[in-house]
């Protein structure tokens, strides 16, 4: 591609960025790269003297342990051990497990190999006002910095505390971005008009953000042209696929929607506010449960919560062949401390920290199994005042044309007054509460608890406008995202969908779980980069003059999904 010219026909795949910005990572790189720049979507800014102190966790923080949480945590994990203990392996035989108290007493007895003069200091003083990335993880906990992700549970990370406002939150993407452009990719600002940016966002979208990110990206950021693509639909172009049902598992947010022939179905849409991050605080409570030899860990802290993830990442499985006690060695490696090799055993708790995406009571530990889920209707209902046909404009110009109507006739004598002339005029049949308590309530067990991720697919496709859709969608069914990448996790999901889907399409339903042999992490921006390289995205690109002088109108006329 580096040697076509840059003409509307063949835009040149190294002019074009695409930006994949999640709740844990960034991902950025050319549309010609083979893998992006993944780095800790962080940032600290040293705090101001006498300043108020904000420090964003890269877990998502535990609710207060009760004893009806720890209770109801209990009752969960035996049921799920004892679900894992009645499944057989693949010879025919009965799984058995090592008894819990057997591992803590192996675990209690674990002492760390300390490496003498291995300490190292804190950098906070080594740096300036502001650090982007990885180089978060070096700062003192206790230090001068405040610490902000800007994303979380898959939105922009706005709250009541310093740098939450939306000004605080886009400019601190505008920092992170710029940097990973100018340090990374090697794109000086002077010249970034020469080049091209492709925004992957969420499924489930706010439009006040969305204009907020092209604003960013053509004003702040100064690219010459950009265009927006949902997460789901660019997963099908990485996939090579024309239709899925797109099961998106995140660090902090889980989505599904039904994408076909590159449109998400508004209706399949939902997210729920529980991923991988949940599933380490889970392990992480069990892990303490048998006795964790790293006593002194604390999750709270930047470091040991990168090495519970990693932790996860590495003995995490969800392989029923696996039985009894398995030896685990990992180093932590703390400033101001020496490192310390441990060895860690562990049974069956690494089977059951994954299955609390299918087993939400688990996810009480977080809290994420109360949020209730989000789906697209509420959401596309946010009224915006640039949007002249948003549901709100919709709503009034009804009312009022109907009031003028009513006035006229009356006036002429054709009809008389009536009691209530206030009525709403329903347009669309848009009515908020109604489709929200509408779409939020198949994803409620009865004890309002979030559905399981096996019961979310289901109730997605079975929100499909015909029978012939839905088979298709049973058929194929994608997993992407970093948040559930463990062995085993695809068959368990495909059993358990088999039990719940109508028996019309049993034996249609499989679960594609690493198309082309691809890291499910970057299906999205590789999606997006495909994308964006197609001779129809010529159409796509909006530039800054448009941008300006058209604002959000030009997003309905030009956006590749459905406002």
């Amino acid at each position: 591609m580096s040697n076509v010219k840059d003409t509307p026909e063949h835009i040149q795949a190294q002019n074009i960025i695409v930006i994949h910005p999640g709740s844990h990572y960034l991902r950025i790189g050319r549309a010609s790269d083979v893998d992006p720049v993944r780095i800790l979507h962080a940032i600290a800014r040293r705090r101001k003297p006498g300043g108020a102190v904000h420090r964003d966790c890269v877990l998502p923080r535990v609710a207060e342990k009760s004893p009806e949480l720890l209770q109801e945590l209990e009752d969960c994990r035996l049921q799920i051990t004892h679900t894992l203990l009645s499944c057989v392996q693949s010879n025919g035989q009965r799984r058995y497990a090592t008894p819990p108290q057997q591992i803590a007493a192996y675990n209690k007895r674990s002492q760390p190999e300390v490496i003498p003069d291995s300490a190292t200091e804190w950098q906070d003083a080594s740096f300036s006002d502001v650090v982007i990335g990885e180089e978060v993880l070096q700062l003192n906990p206790n230090g001068e910095y405040n610490v902000h992700f800007p994303i979380r549970r898959g939105e922009l990370n706005l709250h009541d505390g310093v740098g939450g406002s939306l000004f605080g939150v886009l400019s601190d993407l505008q920092a992170i971005w710029g940097h990973v452009l100018q340090t990374k990719l090697h794109i000086s600002p002077k010249k970034m008009a020469q080049y091209r940016a492709v925004l992957v966002i969420p499924d489930i979208y706010n439009r006040a953000h969305l204009c907020e990110f092209m604003t960013l990206l053509l004003r702040q950021l100064g690219f010459g042209c950009c265009f927006l693509v949902q997460d789901h639909v660019a997963a099908t172009f990485g996939a090579g696929l024309g239709y899925a049902c797109v099961v998106d598992v995140g660090d902090q947010k889980t989505s599904v929607s039904c994408v076909e022939d590159g449109i998400s179905h508004p209706n399949t849409r939902v997210r729920f506010d529980y991923g991988g991050g949940d599933v380490t605080q889970v392990l992480y409570w069990l892990l303490q449960k048998c006795a964790f030899p790293y006593r002194e860990c604390n999750e709270a802290h930047p470091l040991d919560a990168i090495l519970l993830h990693r932790l996860k990442e590495e003995v995490g499985h969800v392989n029923l062949d696996v039985c009894g006690s398995v030896e685990k060695a990992f180093t932590v490696h703390q400033p101001q401390m020496p490192r310390r090799n441990y060895t860690l055993q562990v049974g069956d708790e690494v089977m059951v920290a994954p299955l609390s995406i299918f087993h939400t009571e688990l996810l009480v530990l977080t809290g994420a199994n109360k949020a209730p889920p989000k789906t697209q209707k509420s959401r596309s209902l946010q009224p915006h005042p640039e949007d002249c046909f948003d549901a709100e404009y919709l709503r009034e110009t009804g009312r009022r044309n109907k009031e003028n109507l009513e006035q006229s006739a009356m006036e002429s004598g054709t009809i008389q007054s009536t009691e209530n002339p206030e009525d709403d005029l329903v347009v669309d049949g848009l009515d908020p509460e109604k489709e929200a308590k509408n779409n939020d309530r198949d994803y409620f067990l009865p004890g309002g608890q979030l559905v399981g991720l096996d019961h979310a697919i289901v109730q997605s496709i079975e929100r499909c406008s015909n029978d012939e859709l839905k088979r298709k969608m049973y058929g194929c069914i994608l997993i992407v995202g970093g948040g559930m990448k463990f062995a085993g996790i695809g068959s368990w999901l495909q059993n358990q969908v088999a039990r719940k889907i109508p028996a019309m399409y049993r034996s249609e339903h499989s679960i594609v779980s690493s198309p082309k042999d691809m890291d499910p992490e970057i299906t999205s921006w590789k999606g997006a980069a495909v994308m964006s390289c197609l001779e129809s995205a010529v159409e796509l690109w909006l530039t800054e003059s448009e941008w300006t002088r058209y604002g959000l109108r030009i997003l309905r006329e030009k956006a590749v999904f459905m406002w």
